[in-house]
Formats: C-alpha cells, structure tokens, sequence
C-alpha cells in the first residue's frame, strides 16, 4: 500500500493538490481543510483536480486512538464506484496532545492519504 502524508500547518484555512495512487491508478487531488470555530473542528474536502468535481465535502477530521478510522470508507461509491482510497488521520507519535486535532494543533498531526486499506487477517 502506497500512502502520500499531506502537508499541514495551523492555517485556519489550507488548499492544496496531492498525486497519489489511489489502488494503482493515479489521481491528482485538489484537498482544502479548514477549521470551523462555531464547530471547533477542522473540515476536510476533496476534488477531482482535473475535472473540478467536488468529492467529499466538509468531512470531520478525526482521529482515533484505537482501530484505524478511515475518513475515505463512507465514500466508496465516489468516482464511479473507484472510491477515494483511504485517508487517516494520525497523532505523530511524540505527540502527548489532545486524541483529535484542536484549532492550534493540526501540525501535531499526520494525514495520510492513498490505497484502500485492506485489513490481512491471519
């Protein structure tokens, strides 16, 4: 599995593209997370760069300290039926904060955003 980690800053409002592989196929993203004060969470959108088509709009940006939440899995009918892969949403490690990311916090964060996670049962 093939992952791109997105680059974020506290800026209350981020745009930008990413390529990623989304299942082996290439998909150029255009993605803008925000942050809302009235809900006090960041919102995650993403667009079809190439066609301008708006996917995924307003998405909590959540994370968990438990099994991995994968923000793209509601999604799965997107594009045709391809989906939008998986994307997470991850405390860096040496990171003692807060479980989900805060107004002024997101860079304590990682997003990663690429293949369809498959859980491998043994």
């Amino acid at each position: 599995m093939t992952y791109a980690i997105l680059p974020l800053t506290n800026d209350p409002w981020q745009v930008f593209t990413a390529d990623v592989m989304l299942d082996g196929a290439p998909f150029h993203a255009q993605i803008s997370v925000r942050w809302l004060p009235a809900a006090e969470r960041w919102f995650l959108s993403v667009w079809d760069h190439a066609s301008g088509e708006l996917l995924v709009n307003q998405v909590p940006l959540v994370c968990t300290c438990g099994p991995l939440n994968d923000l793209m899995f509601p999604f799965a009918h997107v594009r045709g039926g391809k989906g939008l892969g998986s994307m997470f949403c991850l405390r860096k490690a040496e990171s003692a904060g807060q479980a989900d990311p805060g107004r002024d916090n997101l860079e304590e964060f990682s997003i990663l955003f690429g293949d369809t996670f498959v859980e491998e049962t043994v």
